[in-house]
């Protein structure tokens, strides 16, 4: 390693998406579309808990939570990526390249973090409803807000301040639409050993971890809830818990899949499938999942509309 040339990179390029120059237009229309689409839902989510006392909850607390990260986690890569498709200029400079990662792993930690407090919420109020208001009380769901927002920004700094030890050598293209960690790692010229042993590790508290939690309080719903047998209410049951852990399962098993289960066999356009997946479709459908569905958003949509009319 040490015969090779280190060199001072200042950008990079990114190789973004593997589309046909005659596809260009149409992908560039659909993502653009599934962007404004993430940032209006998760806009209007906000607005929603913010306006109406009625969801001055803790579970629209984690909700509220839970749009802001979507909507910057989308923000991190998407205005880059439309604006590549658009521009002959794919360069990045090589601290927007660390603060694109910083960011990306900022909020895709917090989304982990939010879902987690999201599933125990669901648990509490279904398998112990006497006791919610107690146990979920504010300083509680405050305290799990301001934790994970800590812990993020202490595990992306971690992953931020390794990665610039490194050095790069003359190879500046990144196989990717947005500066990927793993990316990045396989551009390096430098011993890679202990970023790699860090994120196998972290990657089991931060990611492994939270998804077997959510799994296990959704085990725990279901089976209180097939106790007192009724077709409503089982309906019910699985149609929530089945459309929540189809979107986490989207998330965790991506992303589990890309850094700690990485295959040698996995191929650069599968990666990219993949990171789409957990990048711009799972923010873009968290509002509806978890939200726009429910009747307490409709009701306040109807309320501060109709409030906004009259007044």
């Amino acid at each position: 390693m040490a015969g090779r040339n280190k060199t001072v990179i200042s950008e990079f390029f990114l190789l973004g998406l593997p589309i046909e120059p005659e596809q260009q237009n149409l992908f560039y229309a659909l993502f653009l579309a599934m962007y404004l689409t993430t940032v209006l839902g998760n806009l209007l989510i906000i607005v929603l808990i913010r306006l109406d006392s009625h969801l001055h909850t803790p579970m629209y607390l984690f909700l509220s939570n839970l749009s802001f990260s979507d909507l910057c986690f989308s923000s991190v890569t998407m205005p880059k990526l439309l604006q590549n498709m658009q521009s002959q200029d794919s360069s990045i400079p090589y601290a927007g390249c660390l603060t694109q990662m910083y960011f990306f792993l900022f909020f895709g930690d917090l989304e982990s973090f939010l879902l987690v407090a999201m599933a125990y919420d669901r648990y509490v109020a279904i398998c112990l409803p006497l006791h919610y208001t107690t146990i979920m009380s504010p300083k509680l769901c405050l305290s799990l807000v301001v934790l994970s927002w800590v812990l993020t920004t202490l595990h992306a700094m971690l992953h931020t301040l390794l990665m610039a030890r490194l050095y790069f050598c003359a190879n500046s293209v990144i196989p990717h639409f947005f500066c990927d960690m793993s990316a990045l790692l396989k551009l390096s010229c430098s011993d890679t050993r202990v970023n790699e042993l860090v994120i196998i590790f972290m990657g089991g508290l931060i990611l492994v971890i939270p998804f077997l939690l959510i799994i296990m309080s959704y085990a725990r719903i279901v089976s209180s809830i097939l106790k007192v047998p009724s077709a409503r209410g089982i309906r019910k049951a699985f149609s929530t818990c089945g459309s929540h852990l189809s979107v986490v399962s989207l998330f965790y098993g991506t992303v589990i899949g890309l850094y700690l289960c990485p295959s040698a066999n996995n191929s650069t356009v599968k990666e990219t499938v993949m990171a789409v997946m957990y990048t711009v479709v799972t923010p873009m459908l968290n509002p509806f999942i978890y939200s726009l569905r429910n009747r307490d958003m409709k009701g306040a949509l109807g309320r501060v509309f109709c409030k906004k009319i009259f007044s």
